[in-house]
């Protein structure tokens, strides 16, 4: 029952977030701002949308692409197919449960590929990790650009209250495995111990890869590309079209945080646009309408992708 809860919590939780964020900001917008901000939507340039999107797409594969340097030191070679579109069920799944898609991704190769999913799994933590040095690298260069903007916006919406229970809650939960390894005896246990080992050896992929510099290379190239399309994104507004490359890379930042923190921003992605755009005088209607068709396109994509990954994948490797 309590696992039955947590679950529906972490479903639930994101999804009513979003669901009062969309119901809070539109209910605030005056007649006249809605019909504005149906303005800016209907007059953006969705050629431009279109190019945002494919770049995303390309740093799908790309990672997919990167993933095959991890795998190859623990004797494995999967088809370069296989991982894209492992990857592409991998944000699908994210859309509806938080967190879900590392897994899916490891049960994909596990089935198609026979890559053992403790071994795949590694891999895909240290991938998390990699990803998570080059969003704080994002956040130093924000802080650095902009620093008293985003300080200001930060403690503005995230309380300290709110960090510290969180850093409390993470070290506790560590100190807590940390015991339960070190002392209990049950087949519980045992079998935890087995799974960290499998993670730990794809961990440790990333130091025994034979093609480390291309492993470097392909890292900045995907955020290099995520990037990239969010600043192609703001030029299908003219009114977005002029915003400096620190108020991009803020904006990038903070439009990160929510896909990586809720069911991939649904209505926190906007919310959040428009919050922080606003604080470099960005009309509040305009952050609006732009964050609703960054996220809006791009999970369209996720889903037409991801969808059509899951109804090949068994086509693909039938004979296999």
């Amino acid at each position: 029952m309590n696992k039955t809860l947590a679950k529906i919590l972490k479903i639930g939780v994101p999804l009513a977030l979003g669901v009062f964020l969309i119901w809070y900001i539109y209910n605030k917008f005056t007649p006249l701002q809605l019909q504005e901000l149906s303005g800016y939507v209907k007059n953006a340039n969705y050629w431009i949308i279109a190019a945002a999107v494919f770049l995303n797409l390309l740093s799908h594969l790309a990672r997919a692409h990167r993933w095959s340097f991890m795998l190859e030191p623990l004797g494995y070679k999967p088809k370069l197919a296989n991982n894209f579109m492992a990857v592409s069920v991998a944000y699908l799944m994210n859309i509806f449960i938080p967190k879900s898609g590392e897994v899916s991704r490891g049960i994909v190769l596990d089935k198609y590929e026979k890559i053992p999913f403790s071994a795949g799994f590694g891999t895909i933590i240290s991938e998390r990790i990699i990803d998570l040095f080059f969003l704080i690298g994002f956040i130093l260069v924000a802080l650095v650009l902009k620093f008293d903007i985003l300080q200001g916006y930060i403690i503005e919406t995230i309380p300290t209250s709110i960090v510290n229970t969180l850093l409390i809650g993470v070290i506790a939960l560590i100190v807590f495995v940390g015991l339960f390894l070190k002392f209990s005896r049950s087949k519980t246990n045992s079998k935890v111990k087995t799974f960290l080992l499998g993670l730990k050896e794809g961990v440790l992929s990333i130091i025994t890869m034979k093609k480390k510099g291309l492993f470097v290379v392909y890292s900045f190239g995907i955020w290099g590309l995520y990037l990239l399309s969010f600043f192609v994104a703001t030029q299908a507004l003219l009114e977005t079209s002029d915003i400096g490359i620190g108020t991009v890379i803020i904006a990038f930042v903070v439009g990160s945080f929510t896909f990586a923190f809720t069911n991939s921003g649904f209505g926190t992605y906007p919310a959040a646009m428009a919050g922080v755009l606003v604080l470099f005088n960005v009309p509040f209607t305009v952050g609006t309408a732009f964050g609703w068709i960054i996220w809006s396109s791009g999970i369209t994509s996720i889903i037409v992708i991801g969808v059509g990954s899951l109804l090949f994948l068994p086509v693909y490797n039938k004979n296999n």
